[in-house]
């Protein structure tokens, strides 16, 4: 056992008994608050302007704080983060910058060069990268060009402004290593690339999230100057904490308060939030405390770092006082590194591929760093604070009012924590199976936190995202729950935690039984389910289409979406009956479900609507229209690859251990044969002795496989295109309403506003999806066996069976961030600097999605969330689990 398993073990333990242990303090500070609707009290909800990157600097935040590489405790009370200044920028560089969705191309997009290096479960080792210019930074040239830049497009990039010719920047590492659960080494390494010496402020910096300014009993915490090279730290709850720097610089304090003249144009006295900003860049001494106290501190570092040199910088923060806080430093720094690359060695015994070590490693770090400590009180932030102005009287007819009861304050896994600083429920269920493979408690835990009652809502729906909390996200909580406990059983310790699978099921009864009673409309086992996650994949927005009178969308991937939800409740009551016979009649009752909803995909309101297509042999979205009409709306999307996803191979162990399973199963069999006959090969016999339960009877499996195994439809060089490619020249037509609605491919950005316009399902590669193919492919594997054998690619000739499938799409998408045989990566397309240049050449992005042609990298490009799911791909373990 490694020391960073222990350190996992004592952290189960301790958690479990209430103490705090090594993931009290860990990468929790936002890449972004500004511009998010937790902030925002406008009257209009216009969450991007009303605090702005030009204000965040003189705001005091309500809800959490934000820095560059970053940490803070696990509630968020004090932070540290590292501020810079190259002295020609008009502010320091305290935020990462970004234009915001509506001043993009192609929506919100950070402009910033930032990498997640190394990070460990218990946050025990972790290392970022950041590259500051040595010039002016470019925001206006930025947000100009963004702004007349239209979706066709490329975005513009900070590699497109010449900013960082000539190798003009600093490479900031930022890097911490615990020597204990609340003791913190930090070392700040400055190389300075370019061919000229060039000077450099450092900031590291120290503050209180504001938590006094709104009214309540909350005690002003404070920051003082103990001696000149120490800070001490004192917190109500927190205790005290010692900040010590290493090298000599002088101290600034000021009041993480919100600087209301600048902003608002009402001055008050004091010091404020931006006080160490305005005495940096400007000299205004009025600006800091004149007593060396606060809660908003820094040690101010002035350095010129010599060409193509680095000065190093060590700090230390930590409870307990030392009297030579950097006597044992490098001793504990070695020591944590040496444990890290034991763990990640330890986990990447089996994986042989030059280059994949560094994915798969990089892609975890993303994953770990994506942390953030996410707080939200709806029913406060409706009604306001005590000592604030009441909100808008519209606020309560807005956004979020029906979820009253949502009061989060945990350390969540983010999308990206700039471009999407707020957990998605469809998200964070992807997230949480790379995370099985480092820490399956935290993962767990993460299933688990949206069906607490203070995240799902009284009527059992999931918490969608802060935008919009009642949008509705594909329902893989149960999937994701079912494939993490599966996942522990392959450890080396392997683990059966039937006390979280009983827990989440039981929860996930509730969120069930909401979508059968709230998105089944007809009561007819067809769901619409509307958004569904995959933003413009529609011909319209299914979550607000304005469609004439009686027109109803049929949607086949949610009513798919809820057939494996089926199943994954089935196979979970299965195990769980397994020491209780009791869930052999919720398994039953589970079964019961996915044929009733395997019945009405072929035949909708026993209208003889069936959303399989039998002359294009794909299944579509339908409109069911007044007085018994329809529309086949048909688009060759993911949406009709879904009923892949609804598969279960069951043992015969089962059927001999549960009774009264089988015997209600045998009662339909042989009562309801027109549903019987609807699920695949059920009582057919597989590969050892097992039974197959899917929507798709042999035939159009085949025939949907046919489909997006093709080259001229669906199948990539990297993965599965979410559209097939006969639409670039022969798009989808619609005419409703007096318009015209038109889904043509793009392999790339989208031209669509649907969503906010920055994502894309018309064509590109998307991760979550794909993984979902590859295990729905190894089930069905399980099944077939070994014989079981189709054309591979489609038109090749050339026969393969579903696992071998499953292990080449695999690596197609594993290959968009190796090195290909010029020794470029895909997922950098066509950028000279990110290919060619020595300095990047190991730094590596997940970005949210990828074009469907060549690979390259879109969207969000932090998204290690679900993109880390390759690290998945990459270890062979876990794989085929």
């Amino acid at each position: 056992m490694t020391a960073e398993q222990q350190r996992l073990l004592e952290e189960r333990d301790g958690s479990r008994s209430g103490k705090p242990g090594w993931r009290l303090w860990g990468p929790y500070l936002s890449d972004r608050q500004w511009g998010t609707v937790r902030e925002d009290y406008s009257a209009n909800g216009d969450a991007w302007n009303y605090i702005s990157h030009d204000m965040a600097r003189s705001k005091a935040y309500r809800w959490g704080e934000e820095g560059i590489g970053g940490i803070s405790d696990d509630q968020q009370r004090l932070c540290f983060a590292v501020a810079l200044w190259n002295t020609h920028d008009p502010i320091i560089k305290e935020r990462f910058f970004g234009v915001t969705n509506p001043e993009g191309n192609h929506g919100e997009d950070v402009k910033e060069l930032y990498y997640y290096l190394d990070n460990t479960p218990t946050h025990s080792r972790m290392h970022m990268l950041y590259k500051y210019p040595h010039g002016a930074f470019p925001y206006a040239a930025l947000v100009n060009e963004s702004k007349r830049r239209s979706k066709a497009d490329r975005e513009y990039e900070l590699t497109d402004t010449g900013i960082l010719n000539g190798n003009r920047y600093f490479d900031v590492h930022v890097e911490y290593a615990k020597a204990a659960t609340d003791d913190i080494l930090i070392q700040l390494r400055v190389t300075n690339r370019g061919m000229e010496d060039a000077p450099l402020v450092l900031m590291p910096t120290l503050w209180f999230r504001n938590t006094w300014a709104w009214g309540g009993t909350n005690a002003r915490p404070e920051i003082y100057l103990d001696d000149p090279h120490t800070m001490k730290a004192h917190h109500a709850t927190l205790g005290d904490y010692y900040l010590w720097c290493e090298e000599k610089g002088e101290a600034l304090f000021c009041e993480n308060e919100t600087n209301t003249g600048r902003l608002y144009g009402h001055p008050r006295e004091g010091t404020f939030k931006d006080g160490i900003n305005d005495f940096v860049v400007h000299g205004n001494r009025s600006a800091v405390n004149e007593i060396p106290r606060g809660t908003k501190a820094c040690f101010c570092l002035t350095a010129r770092v010599p060409a193509g040199k680095t000065k190093t910088f060590r700090l230390r923060l930590s409870r307990q006082y030392h009297t030579e806080p950097f006597g044992a430093f490098a001793q504990v720094w070695k020591q944590r590194q040496s444990e890290a690359d034991a763990f990640y060695a330890m986990l990447q015994r089996e994986v042989k591929q030059k280059g994949d070590t560094l994915i798969h490693r990089q892609a975890l770090a993303g994953l770990l760093w994506s942390k953030q400590f996410y707080y939200y009180d709806i029913d406060v932030w409706l009604h306001g604070d005590p000592n604030q102005p009441p909100p808008p009287a519209a606020r309560k007819h807005g956004r979020n009012r029906d979820w009253k009861h949502l009061n989060n304050a945990d350390i969540i896994s983010m999308p990206d924590k700039w471009e999407y600083p707020w957990y998605a429920a469809w998200d964070l269920a992807f997230h949480a199976i790379p995370f099985s493979m480092v820490d399956p408690e935290f993962a767990k835990q993460q299933l688990l936190l949206l069906t607490k009652e203070w995240y799902m809502h009284p009527n059992g729906q999931m918490p969608a995202y802060e935008w919009a909390f009642s949008d509705v996200n594909p329902p893989v909580h149960a999937w994701a729950a079912w494939r993490i406990y599966k996942t522990e059983t392959f450890m080396e310790d392997p683990v059966r935690d039937r006390q979280f699978l009983e827990e989440i099921f039981h929860k996930l009864l509730l969120n069930f039984t909401w979508w059968v009673n709230k998105k089944d409309e007809n009561g007819n086992s067809v769901f619409e389910g509307g958004f569904l996650g995959m933003d413009n994949i529609g011909v319209f927005d299914r979550s607000n289409a304005h469609l004439p009178n009686g027109w109803v969308i049929e949607q086949s991937d949610g009513t798919s979406w809820m057939a494996m939800f089926t199943l994954n409740m089935m196979r979970m009551a299965l195990e769980l009956a397994k020491e209780n016979p009791t869930y052999q009649s919720l398994a039953t009752k589970f079964f019961e479900h996915f044929l009733y909803i395997a019945g009405a995909m072929y035949n909708v309101n026993n209208e003889g609507i069936d959303l399989w297509d039998s002359e294009d042999e794909f299944f579509y979205d339908v409109i069911s229209l007044p007085e018994n009409g329809r529309v086949i709306m048909k688009v060759r999307s993911m949406v009709g690859l879904i009923p892949l996803f609804a598969v279960e191979v069951l043992d015969e162990e089962i059927f001999q251990t549960m009774p009264e399973f089988t015997q209600r199963l045998d009662w339909f069999l042989q009562n309801r044969p027109d549903l019987a006959n609807l699920i695949s090969r059920w009582g057919e016999r597989g590969k050892n002795q097992t039974h197959l339960l899917s929507l798709l009877r042999g035939h159009r499996m085949k025939s949907l496989l046919k489909r997006m195994l093709d080259t001229k439809e669906f199948l990539s060089d990297f993965g599965i295109r979410a559209l097939s490619r006969i639409h670039l020249d022969e798009p989808y037509r619609l005419n409703a309403n007096g318009s015209e609605f038109i889904v043509r491919y793009q392999s790339g950005e989208s031209d669509s506003y649907m969503f906010g316009g920055n994502s894309n399902w018309r064509g590109p590669i998307w991760f979550p999806v794909n993984y979902m193919i590859i295990k729905s492919l190894h089930r069905f594997h399980n099944y077939y066996g070994e014989d079981f054998q189709i054309e591979y690619p489609t038109g090749s000739g050339q026969l393969r069976n579903l696992q071998q499938i499953a292990d080449d799409l695999a690596e197609r998408l594993i290959s968009i961030f190796r090195k290909d045989e010029s020794g470029a990566r895909p997922m950098y397309g066509t950028d000279v600097l990110l290919q060619s240049d020595e300095h990047f050449d190991d730094l590596l992005l997940f970005h949210e999605y990828f074009d469907g042609d060549t690979g390259r990298g879109l969207g969000a490009n932090h998204q290690t969330g679900w993109t880390a799911l390759v690290a998945k791909l990459i270890q062979p373990t876990f794989r085929r689990g």
